[in-house]
């Protein structure tokens, strides 16, 4: 028999509480007053664990960031397959679009702290397809590459304004003419569509 978790530090359940409240409400909507009321803790005991709202912010983020990694499936499939997950996420009551997109939309691009770690993950992912595209033998896989992450970032936006998770699909579908057009032999059967859920108000 596996042994139990070890129980959350107080650090980690602060950091779970500021990623909740931060992607669900927003990063300037949630003070750190908001985080330690959540806990029942005070700013004091916050404090003692992360020095300032920013450097809160960074581990955040920081939490966020988890790289892609290839599975053993061919890699036409997994470039496909990221756009079947965006599907199930948009479905989801609780999407609300990319937390790095987010951040630097509401602090803006002179957050250089910020900045840097969403444009470090946009291009983690923009490498993954990258990676997968030459495994492929694409000639120009980082054109490519570049090509499928506006697509991913485009069906994200079009899902938060439409509620909409055939958004994916959508994009999906653009993909395999990216793919085809690049020599790739892709599958074209059909796709079981995601149940639409309606989410909670803002």
């Amino acid at each position: 028999m596996a042994p139990p978790p070890a129980p959350q530090t107080m650090k980690e359940r602060i950091l779970q509480t500021a990623d909740k409240l931060f992607y669900l409400q927003g990063i300037r909507a949630i003070g750190v007053d908001t985080i330690a009321a959540e806990i029942g803790i005070s700013k004091r005991t916050l404090y003692n664990h992360f020095p300032s709202k920013d450097a809160l912010i960074t581990a955040y983020l920081e939490r966020r960031f988890v790289s892609a990694r290839p599975s053993d499936k061919p890699p036409a499939e997994q470039i496909l397959a990221t756009f079947d997950s965006l599907e199930r996420r948009f479905a989801a009551k609780d999407f609300r679009g990319c937390p790095f997109v987010n951040a630097v939309a509401e602090l803006g691009p002179t957050d250089r702290a910020v900045k840097k770690i969403a444009v470090a993950f946009k291009e983690s992912r923009r490498l993954w397809f990258r990676d997968r595209l030459n495994e492929l033998g694409v000639t120009d896989a980082d054109a490519l590459a570049t090509q499928l992450v506006l697509l991913v970032d485009g069906s994200i936006a079009q899902d938060l304004v439409r509620d909409d998770p055939a958004m994916a699909r959508a994009a999906k579908e653009a993909a395999k003419v990216l793919l085809r057009n690049a020599g790739v032999d892709v599958d074209g059967g059909a796709q079981k569509p995601v149940k639409r859920r309606k989410r909670a108000p803002q």
